[in-house]
């Protein structure tokens, strides 16, 4: 699967467009994590905790998409971008979008 995030793809050609296709995902922060950053924030650094979560989310959210875009069909995905949401002090949700193309 080729993912890009401009709408096309160098030296290849797009033949058949299968639609937009979406990956979400929503992640908690459990207290023991919220509370180990809490400390982190108070004393200065990064905050590795959140970071971990961000990086599994993002990654579960990309391969959701592209298991979408495997079940239409397609072998690339162009135009992707993925945005990221706070729903409260605990909680993230992470989308990641794109269109699913046939390229050879």
């Amino acid at each position: 699967m080729i993912i890009s995030t401009t709408p096309t793809i160098e030296g290849k050609s797009i033949k058949e467009y299968k639609g937009v296709v979406f990956g979400e995902t929503i992640n908690g922060i459990y207290f023991m994590k919220d509370f180990t950053a809490s400390l982190t924030n108070i004393t200065g650094g990064r905050v590795q905790e959140y970071e971990n979560e961000l990086i599994d989310a993002r990654a579960n959210a990309m391969t959701e998409m592209i298991n979408r875009a495997k079940a239409l069909g397609a072998n690339a995905i162009v135009g992707v971008t993925v945005d990221l949401e706070t729903i409260n002090a605990s909680m993230i949700m992470v989308q990641a979008t794109g269109t699913a193309v046939i390229v050879e």
